[in-house]
């Protein structure tokens, strides 16, 4: 008697773990933006520059402005950077598939990028990867 209780409650436990499993639903499809691993440093401001950083944005996002801000105080002697707002340059929007802003992009000499960041980023993570590239 024992056993065939022992049996009927493992049986339902097993069921409802059933129905629990079959109703969750499964999580939300994340989007995994690409970003470019090579420009056409012809394409941007300054293309004898040793660094060049560039951020796709747009006018319509604020999260665009904070970056843009941050990556202007980057430019020097050594490092050219160039605001790629999509209403002005939708033509390198598209050249260079940027499907999301903001995207920014720092690339060596001969356009290899060598970093890259989608979405809001610091100054300080900024400042640091650059840092690490020039050395």
């Amino acid at each position: 008697m024992i056993r065939l209780l022992v049996v009927v409650v493992v049986a339902g436990v097993a069921a409802c773990a059933g129905i629990v499993t079959r109703r969750r639903t499964d999580p939300p499809t994340q989007p995994h933006h690409s970003t470019p691993t090579q420009l056409d440093r012809a394409d941007f401001v300054d293309p004898q520059a040793p660094w060049l950083v560039v951020v796709f944005s747009s006018a319509t996002c604020h999260t665009c402005a904070d970056i843009e801000s941050k990556a202007k105080v980057l430019k020097s002697e050594f490092v050219a950077v160039h605001i790629c707002e999509f209403g002005a340059q939708r033509e390198l929007h598209k050249r260079y598939n940027i499907d999301a802003v903001p995207t920014l992009l720092m690339a060596d000499i001969k356009g290899v990028v060598q970093q890259s960041f989608v979405g809001p980023v610091t100054a300080t993570d900024l400042w640091a990867a650059l840092a690490r590239l020039r050395d």
